[in-house]
């Protein structure tokens, strides 16, 4: 039988204050949080720099610095949303993904359609000699020609039509560009994001490898 005096010091007891150490919510702005879930909901991923234009030059993302100072909050937070949230050290970027089978069909065809946009531009770039690393560098990256290049060559327009670009490389790039794999530096100038040449190399391996064993 349950000792009388100890069920009453237990139904009677306060529960504990919330402490900053374990209530994240305590220390994190409702419009940050707000502004980080606007981006991770939209399919972006979460880069440690971002380009500004205007002053033409990469600056540091105050939205991964949040997440990265705050990570076991936001883990617990997104897996209670169904998502997990993915940090990659190597690319220095953020990303959600799903934990349900109910969106793989649509998340499939977004990692498709983002392969063939990097492999299509990993491709032409080494085609024309230059090394893969300036595809990440602000000041080289995708220049003016390349773009029209990409887009009078009728092999290049093909493959963006079965990945559904219909509008060809402009749609294409604004299409990682949303995603921030790529940044925008003039009106046909691009590089990719960290995440953006993360990705590209991961491909690059994997084609690479296969390559090997089929010899």
């Amino acid at each position: 039988m349950p000792d009388p005096e100890h069920a009453l010091s237990v139904d009677t007891a306060r529960p504990a204050e919330p402490t900053a150490s374990t209530n994240g919510f305590d220390h994190i702005a409702p419009a940050q949080s707000a502004a980080l879930f606007r981006e991770l909901a939209a399919g972006k991923v979460i880069v440690r720099d971002v380009y500004n234009a205007n002053r033409a030059e990469l600056e540091a993302n105050p939205l991964y610095n949040l997440l990265y100072n705050n990570l076991s909050h936001f883990r617990v937070f997104y897996e209670h949303l169904g998502s997990e949230l993915v940090f990659n050290e190597n690319g220095a970027f953020f990303y959600l993904r799903e934990n349900t089978d109910e969106d793989s069909e649509e998340h499939d065809e977004n990692a498709f359609r983002v392969q063939v946009c990097l492999l299509l531009i990993g491709r032409y770039f080494a085609r024309s000699g230059r090394d893969l690393e300036y595809l990440g560098r602000p000041d080289a990256g995708l220049r003016d020609e390349d773009v029209d290049a990409l887009e009078a060559d009728e092999e290049y327009r093909d493959i963006l039509r079965a990945a559904r670009f219909e509008k060809g490389i402009g749609e294409a790039l604004d299409y990682l560009g949303k995603r921030q794999l790529l940044f925008r530096t003039g009106p046909k100038r691009y590089f990719l994001s960290s995440a953006g040449m993360h990705f590209l190399q991961q491909l690059v391996q994997e084609y690479e490898a296969r390559e090997e064993t089929a010899r």
